[in-house]
């Protein structure tokens, strides 16, 4: 197969076994149904591509998409799932250490968004000492907007 039809044909057959198992009506995968399913075999298609063409600038979108599929796919269906708006810079950390795996880069911001991610995630129950970290939350939680702006200038201005 050539490399310049890999991608696609990963997307075609991942969404073709998804139609298939949802019109064989299987029991056991019928929580699968859904669009969440979808995002999650596109995210898995551009990792199975970024590996086997050995070309690895989708490893970062793949690990995105997958965790975000994912994450969705939780909430959607299990109670027990965490809900919480630091999943998300958690899956962008982890897509940066996956990414880190095979292009060298990317480790600084991978590691700081995962360890503010999780401390963000299970901050509920800090002990007393760390009331001050209450704060800096509710201030990044009013702002984290523009702190995305500001992450996304800088990231331009620094590849000139």
């Amino acid at each position: 197969m050539k490399k310049q039809n890999a991608l696609p044909a990963y997307i075609l057959i991942g969404i073709g076994i998804f139609f298939l198992l949802r019109q064989l009506k299987l029991p056991i995968i019928t929580d699968f149904y859904s669009w969440q399913t979808i995002i999650i075999i596109i995210g898995l298609a551009l990792l199975i591509h970024s590996y086997t063409s050995k070309s690895y600038h989708n490893l970062f979108s793949g690990s995105i998409l997958l965790g975000i599929g994912i994450h969705l796919h939780g909430i959607q269906h299990y109670d027990f799932w965490i809900d919480h708006w630091a999943v998300y810079p958690l899956i962008i950390g982890i897509a940066f250490l996956v990414r880190r795996t095979k292009v060298k880069q990317g480790l600084f911001p991978g590691v700081i968004l995962t360890a503010v991610s999780i401390l963000l995630i299970f901050s509920v129950s800090l002990p007393p000492w760390l009331d001050w970290v209450y704060q800096v939350i509710d201030t990044l939680e009013q702002f984290w907007p523009v702190v995305l702006i500001l992450i996304g200038l800088y990231l331009l201005m620094k590849r000139k």
